[in-house]
């Protein structure tokens, strides 16, 4: 639940401090229905006594959660208040919700920052069940990178082991999977959930065999425009394939989740040798950036002059008896007098501008003359 909190200093935080050591944020994310809340509860059973997580909930849709949070959505945002007001289906009142949870990202980084000064060295965050709505709204980018740049990140892709014994299925996965990978740019484990109800060994054996996939594909004799689409996309992903890192857990029964807690460390020294610099130089941007927005207008001719967007009823000064017009850009200043070269006097000027002030003169007194002789006539 939030706590009352003295001012956050996020630029001391996130640009000035560069990027701390703990807690590493480990985010969660899969299909619909692959198991990642029964997941994330067995992965903090597991990590509680060696990793003491920080456990940050970000489904704002979630009735109830089997396990206890440090932070949670849904004590900032109503999601279903959200749906009322802006008249939104389901996930759209979840982007709306996670674009407002971002409105408080640095009191959130904050959290994490005493949370890690406490000895918690990890933060296990669960993502909302609709995955596309986490990693391709602008919310979801602004989370990550924003964690990214302020402690070691990772991300856990969940896969649903069941369902991905169909071949198309388990390239849809992959697919999936290998896009959120290049978006995220952060070190990937994907962790084939339910080896309870099916080994994960055809998954392993498809990654690394193309034959044997391609044997699988040929066992479908249903929908062969999506094989031979499947089978291309196949050798596609052979690169993807070489250094995915992967491991086989159930949610269920606990079984494979101490080798994934050594996979996690794996990535977590993946990030310090490939990534983190590359955050700190995306880091060192934000600030120079942020130093330039800043910087205070310093002279007049930076910060502009006041001009009036109106014509005023009273005569302009006249300091030499002549009026002019002349472009902004060509009116001498004093800084440059001396530079300036004289110009010849016309000798029509005198005379013009007599004819011109007598002009003047004559219909301001005609003007007079029109006003005290109405009210003359007022008066009788």
């Amino acid at each position: 639940n939030p706590q009352a909190m003295e001012p956050i200093n996020l630029e001391g935080l996130s640009l000035s401090e560069g990027i701390r050591e703990a807690p590493v944020c480990i985010l969660v994310l899969g299909m619909a229905g692959s198991g990642k809340t029964t997941f994330t509860r067995s992965l903090i059973q597991h990590a509680k006594e060696q990793y003491n997580p920080y456990v940050v909930n970000l489904d704002p849709a979630c009735r109830e959660v089997p396990y206890g949070t440090h932070v949670d959505i849904r004590d900032t945002v109503n999601y279903r208040e959200v749906m009322k007001e802006y008249k939104l289906g389901p996930n759209g009142a979840i982007v709306t919700s996670l674009n407002m949870f971002t409105t408080k990202m640095s009191q959130f980084a904050e959290l994490l920052r005493r949370a890690g000064e406490r000895g918690h060295k990890w933060c296990i965050i669960d993502t909302p069940g609709q995955i596309e709505v986490f990693t391709w709204s602008a919310s979801g980018s602004i989370i990550t990178e924003g964690l990214a740049t302020m402690f070691p990140t990772i991300v856990v892709y969940v896969m649903d082991v069941p369902r991905s014994s169909c071949p198309t299925t388990f390239m849809s996965n992959m697919l999936y999977a290998c896009s959120i990978l290049y978006k995220t740019q952060l070190p990937f484990l994907v962790a084939l959930n339910k080896i309870d109800l099916h080994d994960c060994s055809f998954v392993q054996e498809w990654m690394t065999d193309f034959e044997a996939y391609q044997e699988a594909l040929e066992q479908e004799k249903e929908h062969s425009f999506v094989n031979n689409l499947t089978r291309t996309m196949s050798l596609t992903l052979d690169t993807f394939y070489e250094n995915l890192s992967t491991c086989g857990v159930s949610s269920k029964t606990g079984v494979g989740f101490v080798q994934l807690m050594q996979k996690i460390g794996e990535c977590v020294k993946e990030y310090e040798r490939d990534y983190k610099r590359v955050y700190e130089l995306m880091r060192k941007n934000q600030l120079k950036m942020k130093q330039k927005a800043e910087v205070p207008k310093t002279n007049a001719e930076d910060a502009g002059e006041a001009v009036p967007l109106g014509l005023s009823l009273e005569d302009p000064p006249s300091s030499s008896g002549s009026m002019f017009l002349m472009a902004p850009g060509l009116v001498p200043t004093s800084n440059d007098e001396d530079d300036l070269v004289e110009m010849e006097e016309d000798p029509k000027q005198p005379a013009e501008e007599q004819n011109f002030q007598g002009f003047v003169q004559s219909h301001l007194a005609a003007q007079q003359s029109k006003r005290d002789k109405a009210q003359h006539q007022q008066s009788q």
